[in-house]
């Protein structure tokens, strides 16, 4: 698990995976969460209640079909049978503790966002394309609480000496907001992006001061899974929940 010391509510928990601790065989060894990533069904299945059971989390845990889009689901009304299959987003909200948020990831960006006080949690999937089309924003939007009363946490992603993208991604964050050019190294005719910098530059526009990054590149640090390093490989999860 990654391990970081960022203030927290009370009431408010966070965890954030690496790739090691479970069942699965390689290439998707050893916790791979991800059911989609052609690793056997029951080895995911057995990481994700070993999981559940090592965080001791009481709640159902919400797993998301993520598709690189703005979509937040407000999770606090859903029913049991509302679970039964992933919810199509990228993004989840909840001011109950009656759900368990989880984005997955393997070199996006994965955003943990709470108030203060600790009664509203989102977790949120930002690869370039979301985040550039506003899931940040998206996710924010469903707060009650102001901006500034948001505490962010950008987990494990791929680094900016490691994420060569192109022009049109340069063009489509830069074309949105000048100052993104900040976030970009070009050399040749590709960029190298920095996607956790972005992501902390569109959180501030915002409003949101309170922004704690865990300076971990999946691409370089081989405890993680790294889909632009491995191709074939699992998924880590980031969770945040409301305790009862």
């Amino acid at each position: 698990m990654f391990k970081a010391n960022w203030p927290l509510p009370d009431n408010v928990a966070i965890a954030m995976t690496d790739s090691h601790g479970g069942v699965s065989h390689p290439p998707y060894n050893s916790l791979n969460l991800g059911l989609h990533v052609g690793d056997a069904t029951e080895d995911v299945l057995a990481n994700r209640a070993l999981l559940q059971k090592t965080l001791s989390i009481p709640s159902p845990l919400v797993w998301l079909e993520q598709v690189h889009g703005t979509k937040i689901i407000d999770c606090s009304t859903l029913t049991s049978s509302d679970l039964i299959s992933p919810l199509t987003a990228d993004g989840s909200y909840s001011n109950s503790c009656a759900s368990t948020l989880v984005v997955m990831t393997a070199d996006c960006l994965p955003v943990l966002l709470c108030n203060k006080v600790g009664t509203e949690v989102a977790a949120i999937h930002a690869g370039w394309r979301g985040l550039c089309d506003g899931v940040i924003e998206a996710a924010i939007e469903q707060f009650q609480s102001p901006a500034s009363d948001i505490l962010a946490f950008l987990g494990p992603a791929i680094g900016p000496n490691a994420f060569e993208v192109g022009t049109d991604v340069y063009q489509s964050f830069t074309q949105q907001h000048a100052q993104a050019k900040d976030y970009f190294t070009s050399f040749g005719e590709k960029y190298l992006a920095d996607l956790a910098g972005l992501a902390q530059m569109r959180l501030s526009l915002k409003g949101v001061k309170s922004i704690h990054d865990a300076k971990t590149c999946t691409f370089s640090d081989t405890d993680y899974f790294s889909y632009r390093r491995d191709q074939q490989t699992g998924r880590m999860a980031s969770l945040i929940w409301l305790k009862s």
